[in-house]
């Protein structure tokens, strides 16, 4: 588990887990804040990849560029390990998305019965 929260990155997998904490305390304290809370977890876990991917070009580009081989040269410093490995990306937009549907299990508990 430690490893999956490292690999996901420590500031964002940090944020998702403070959303987290956050959900179970206005569950308690400010129920109508638990809807935007869980949105607010979802679209962060979604956007957390877009910012890793960014930094992975940005550094292929600058090794391709010390190189000396252009922008041309990105395409040979990918390899099937690179690919494979981009999987970790995938792990902070998972754990958003679970904190999302822990929110609408809140709410669901929380919704006065008719």
């Amino acid at each position: 588990m430690f490893k999956l929260f490292m690999g996901g990155g420590l500031l964002f997998m940090s944020i998702l887990t403070i959303l987290l904490v956050a959900i179970f305390f206005a569950a308690w304290k400010a129920p109508r804040w638990v809807k935007e809370i869980g949105n607010f977890a979802l679209v962060f876990g979604l956007m957390t990849p877009l910012f890793q991917l960014y930094q992975l070009f940005s550094t292929l580009q600058q090794v391709a560029w010390d190189r000396g081989e252009g922008v041309s040269g990105i395409f040979d410093l990918i390899s099937p390990g690179i690919l494979f490995g981009m999987k970790v990306i995938l792990i902070p937009t998972i754990y958003g998305m679970m904190i999302y549907l822990i929110s609408l299990v809140v709410r669901i508990v929380q919704k006065p019965r008719l």
